[in-house]
């Protein structure tokens, strides 16, 4: 085994516009480049029934698996990959028990305001199971001045004065705004209403699930003339209207002579952390899967009897548990974005 890199499935959106190809390098076919491009998807591994109409790259059935980009197993689905080798990809104590990578991977570009929206909670998807719970992390990577995102509903909201202000289009009026930055980083737990503003790019790390209740889509019409549909009876069924659900408080930073770490997020589902690395050839962590998304600088990574694979700005690569003497050959400053499932 070796670490795997991605072919990106591209996701048109209204609000979408070119800053994947601008500022992240993506390779968006040409065909769409004069096209609104909100989403790539840089790693997935969806179960069937779980990707909406809207998106492209999905099997007949709703499922949808990236396609690896490198190496021997280039053009082979990850879904099989992990069906004949998970034990080499998980190691043999965090292979989840639906067979499925656990993680999503996207990166979002918000021209305009994406809808408000919410995803379903544990207890929804207990009682909906066509409904997948998805919790999730922004990591902002770049923001035009002003720029901002809705998280959570303000002090006193309910149900009643949110499907009020749902019927006279002033909703907005009732989220918590905050202002954003390069290097800011959001936990978004299901339940939370929320919406990425208009000119913020960010690195998006959740659950592996496509499900969206919309509530609001800023009085705008679909690319069909005709406004989007909205989920507003779902939507109410799961808004956490308290205080948006806080992830745990991660650890405190550390460095050592060579990694800087600052960790970001820690959930019961995932962690993640900026570590950066300077100079110099440094041993791979091993014995558990993890996911590199590359921020800055390039690097190579090598081991024994393996391909050696190379990652720049704007790459995701998936780092098996099982890896023959790892390393990470530094080219120029490395900061990387490193998701890992919880101990």
């Amino acid at each position: 085994m070796y670490p795997l890199k991605f072919h990106p499935v591209f996701q048109e959106r209204i609000w979408g516009g070119r800053n994947l190809v601008v500022v992240l390098g993506r390779p968006v076919p040409a065909s769409l480049r004069s096209r609104n491009v909100g989403e790539s998807w840089e790693l997935a591994d969806l179960p069937p029934g779980s990707v909406g109409s809207d998106s492209a790259g999905a099997a007949s059935d709703g499922s949808l698996s990236s396609t690896i980009g490198n190496g021997p197993l280039q053009g082979q689905p990850l879904r099989r990959v992990l069906s004949e080798q998970g034990e080499e990809i998980f190691g043999p104590a965090q292979a989840p028990t639906t067979g499925y990578f656990p993680l999503l991977i996207k990166f979002l570009d918000a021209r305009r305001d994406l809808s408000v929206q919410v995803h379903p909670d544990a207890a929804y998807v207990k009682s909906h199971p066509a409904a997948h719970l998805k919790s999730e992390a922004w990591y902002v990577l770049a923001a035009e001045p002003g720029a901002k995102i809705y998280k959570g509903v303000k002090p006193g909201v309910d149900a009643a004065s949110f499907k009020a202000a749902l019927a006279d289009g002033s909703v907005a009026n009732l989220l918590q705004s905050i202002a954003v930055k390069p290097g800011d980083c959001h936990y978004l737990a299901s339940g939370t209403v929320h919406a990425l503003g208009a000119g913020v790019l960010v690195a998006e790390v959740q659950t592996p699930s496509d499900t969206t209740f919309r509530v609001f889509d800023w009085n705008r019409l679909g690319s069909d003339g005709t406004p989007r549909k909205l989920h507003v009876a779902e939507a109410l069924e799961v808004i956490n209207f308290g205080a948006p659900a806080a992830a745990l408080p991660p650890p405190a930073a550390t460095a050592d002579k060579h990694w800087q770490n600052t960790p970001l997020v820690h959930c019961e589902y995932f962690t993640l952390q900026r570590r950066s690395l300077a100079s110099g050839v440094q041993p791979l962590p091993t014995g558990r899967a993890l996911v590199w998304i590359v921020l800055a600088g390039q690097a190579l990574l090598q081991g024994d009897n393996q391909p050696i694979t190379a990652i720049a700005p704007g790459e995701t690569v998936l780092l098996p548990a099982k890896l023959n003497n790892p390393r990470v050959n530094v080219v120029s400053p490395l900061v990387i974005l490193e998701a890992a499932l919880p101990h």
